[in-house]
């Protein structure tokens, strides 16, 4: 009997127990609860459906946030442009620099050529001449532009630049100058060594023009030589129409101020770099100032050559437009790189 009613008061002690075991594992089931929330072990159904649900909806946000940044992207590089309107912007470009460059020439003829030849115009020698001096500087500009292209896509202008800097400047200079006396002093006669040596002379100056190309880009370049020739041309105009031997006088003024461009070019080097406003200064200085010089050796050199071909004509020197036009490439050079600078620093500016 005794062993009857235990059994049958087990279970009935239990039931009298279950309120105070709820109550006493109330707030550790919550915790448990609460812990195990993401992914709860006990349910295989509600941990597979849980886990079904949660995936696609991170994955969609990752989807649509990369679809919406290569959205983003591909808009902002396929800008459409109108053919007709880039056609009407580049006529209006054109039209402008052809305004620029009349109004150039006829401002420096009226200002620089207001005495006109008296022997009626320029003589037949003295155009024929200068329009070989003019062919002869032609090639050569095409010849510099040539080899520095070559120079930048063979990788020789890349291996330059990271050599000793000195060392390419210095040896630059030295063989311009040497391939420079050498064409010079070789009679006009030797066809052969003596365009050896001026094609020696037009690869020099590509090297050193050379790393323009790698840091511009092709259209400021462009840009740069037109006004380049647009300049030339207008000055030479001006010289070739003016009275003989009008501008010979300009060498020795010229000469200075090519000396003193020359030291403002070397003031980095001296100056310290916290005399901003003396580098700005000097700057300015071998740019614009360049520009002047140069423009004026241009004129000086146009006149220089119609005193040859005279002297050619009377028989007193040989023709030689090889030599006329050295110098002719050289105020090209230095008229072409500093309006390559001056763009640049525009472009820089507006950035």
């Amino acid at each position: 009997m005794s062993f009857t009613l235990t059994i049958r008061a087990g279970p009935a002690r239990l039931a009298a127990r279950v309120p105070q075991f709820v109550k006493s594992t109330s707030m550790p089931s919550v915790a448990i609860r609460a812990f195990h929330q993401s992914s709860p072990k006990n349910s295989f159904f509600t941990s597979r459906a849980a886990s079904l649900a949660l995936r696609p909806s991170a994955r969609s946000n990752s989807l649509v946030s990369r679809l919406q940044g290569a959205r983003r992207s591909y808009n902002y590089n396929s800008q459409y442009s109108d053919p007709a309107q880039n056609r009407a912007q580049l006529l209006r470009k054109l039209f402008i620099g052809g305004a620029i460059f009349g109004t150039t020439l006829v401002g420096i003829n009226v200002v620089f050529n207001r005495e006109t030849r008296e022997d009626g115009g320029m003589p037949l020698f003295e155009r024929s001449y200068l329009n070989k001096t003019f062919m002869h500087t032609g090639l050569g500009v095409g010849i510099i532009g040539l080899s520095a292209y070559q120079m930048v896509q063979n990788g020789f202008v890349y291996r330059m630049m990271v050599t000793n800097p000195w060392v390419v400047g210095i040896g630059g200079l030295a063989l311009s100058i040497g391939t420079m006396m050498a064409t010079r002093s070789i009679d006009p006669d030797n066809y052969i060594p003596k365009y050896a040596f001026w094609t020696a002379f037009n690869v020099t100056q590509a090297a050193l023009v050379a790393p323009l190309m790698v840091m511009a880009p092709p259209a400021l370049l462009a840009r740069a030589g037109l006004y380049t020739v647009a300049m030339m041309g207008s000055i030479s105009f001006v010289g070739a129409t003016a009275k003989q031997d009008k501008y010979l006088y300009l060498g020795g003024p010229l000469l200075a101020g090519a000396a003193i461009v020359a030291v403002s070019g070397f003031a980095p080097l001296v100056l310290p770099a916290t005399a901003l406003r003396t580098l700005a200064f000097t700057e300015n200085l071998w740019l614009y100032g360049g520009l002047a010089v140069f423009g004026g050796f241009t004129l000086w050199d146009v006149q220089k050559v119609l005193y040859h071909a005279r002297l050619a004509q009377r028989g007193a020197i040989k023709e030689d437009p090889v030599n006329e036009s050295i110098s002719l490439e050289l105020d090209f050079l230095n008229i072409f790189v500093r309006m390559v600078q001056i763009l640049m620093m525009q472009q820089n500016r507006r950035k």
